[in-house]
């Protein structure tokens, strides 16, 4: 029987096999030498997937690459069913020649990773209607509350978040992005972001969030699965 699984059990259960748990999805990326290759890997996907591919599975296929996320349609969360999915497309790809790469591998410029908007506000239910508009975005899934999230109904853009302020911040920047990294890639980003001139502002979440910031202030966060409740 489908059972919805914890952020660990998620992760342990296709880090082996090629996949990534990052924000409620299982995420795998593989390099590709044609567009119609990366056609016909997504086919063969969806062909192991059978009956569950569209409650379940997401494509993305570019020439170089072909771009895997799977999640419950039905409880907006990894399941076993969605594990079972993950191992049977990666099995697939290995019979075609082609291995997922979760990490840094030959040719890939970096793994996967989900990005966010997050944007801080004193009344999200009063500015949340105008993000709607100007970005075209919708409710997301199951949550149409006037604080909840809004989500890309092209699934193209990045979603978009709101955190509450409790003071006016003038002086400071109130947008800035989630980076959801797979958790064995964090520490390589931050890494990366300090060398190429940022700066640490927090790291007493870690390694839920780090918050970075540029010369100037502008911060970014780089977040994983881990050390969250639940």
């Amino acid at each position: 029987m489908e059972r919805i699984l914890s952020r660990q059990e998620a992760s342990e259960a296709v880090q082996d096999h090629g996949w990534r748990y990052m924000l409620g999805g299982l995420h795998t990326s593989v390099p590709v030498g044609t567009l119609a290759q990366a056609i016909s890997l997504a086919a063969d996907a969806v062909a192991v997937c059978g009956d569950d591919a569209d409650r379940h599975l997401h494509v993305d296929a570019r020439p170089d690459l072909a771009v895997f996320t799977l999640q419950s349609s039905d409880h907006a969360a990894v399941t076993t069913r969605d594990v079972e999915l993950a191992r049977r497309i990666s099995a697939t790809a290995e019979e075609s020649g082609l291995l997922p790469e979760p990490g840094l591998g030959t040719g890939a410029p970096r793994s996967v990773q989900v990005m966010e908007i997050a944007i801080d506000a004193l009344d999200i239910s009063g500015i949340r209607p105008f993000w709607k508009a100007v970005l075209g975005y919708a409710d997301e899934a199951g949550a149409e509350g006037p604080e909840d999230p809004l989500v890309d109904p092209l699934r193209q853009g990045p979603a978009i978040w709101f955190q509450p302020m409790d003071r006016p911040r003038p002086q400071r920047n109130r947008i800035h992005i989630d980076v959801s990294v797979p958790h064995d890639e964090a520490p390589r980003r931050v890494e990366a972001a300090l060398a190429a001139g940022g700066r640490l502002v927090s790291a007493t979440r870690a390694p839920a969030f780090w918050v970075l910031a540029d010369l100037e202030g502008n911060e970014a966060c780089v977040t994983t699965w881990q050390g969250r409740d639940g």
